[in-house]
């Protein structure tokens, strides 16, 4: 098993909540993926607008599948975007999905000091983690729990940035690059709520 795949003890997690919150982040700590998909039927309410970024994680707790059955009330944007055929109204739709009420996600490191680091080739996650939503629900294995920063920034090139690009490619297309970084440091719009949902399991990249 390589360094990076390796689940943080109880108390490095422990220790990294704290910091979580302490930075305004929402943590929430659960033993498997079924009940971190649990979690997040719990937060969204019925009715509520919700958009997904692109996540492996998502996929690997049922969120992907769930959404897709259409058995949970919310107005599924992601799927609005897809069903357009018309290439200037899906453009349009997918600018402003970034300001879904509700925008699920993963990351790809977090600090045991509090800060979350995000890779991204696009970036079309980015703005509505840092600004756009007023809701933004991560989930990630423990794994991705590093000391520091430094640590998180070698984690992305050593580890998560190969796993996507041989993912990308053995879906058909060319691979993948890293194209923008998000430093999370921390959380001061008081119309925002960001959660954390850390999972006992290892998940994603």
């Amino acid at each position: 098993m390589s360094y990076y795949e390796r689940l943080a003890s109880d108390e490095t997690i422990k220790k990294t909540v704290a910091s979580l919150k302490e930075r305004n982040i929402n943590a929430i700590v659960v033993a498997t993926r079924e009940e971190a998909l649990k979690k997040i039927k719990d937060l969204i309410p019925r009715g509520a607008g919700v958009m997904n970024g692109s996540s492996v994680t998502l996929q690997e707790i049922g969120f992907v599948d769930y959404l897709k059955n259409g058995k949970h009330g919310w107005n599924n944007i992601h799927e609005e975007i897809l069903n357009e055929k018309n290439s200037k109204k899906k453009a349009k739709l997918r600018k402003q999905s970034i300001i879904a009420p509700y925008f699920l996600g993963s990351v790809h490191a977090i600090t045991e000091g509090g800060q979350v680091v995000v890779a991204s080739a696009s970036g079309s996650q980015m703005p509505s983690y840092a600004f756009s939503s007023d809701n933004v629900i991560w989930v990630a294995g423990a794994q991705k729990i590093v000391p520091d920063l430094d640590s998180a920034m070698r984690r992305l090139n050593e580890f998560v940035i190969p796993l996507e690009n041989k993912r990308m490619q053995s879906a058909g297309y060319p691979g993948t690059v890293l194209g923008r970084i998000l430093i999370f440091e921390r959380e001061i719009m008081p119309n925002r709520h960001i959660t954390l949902i850390l999972v006992k399991e290892k998940l994603g990249f």
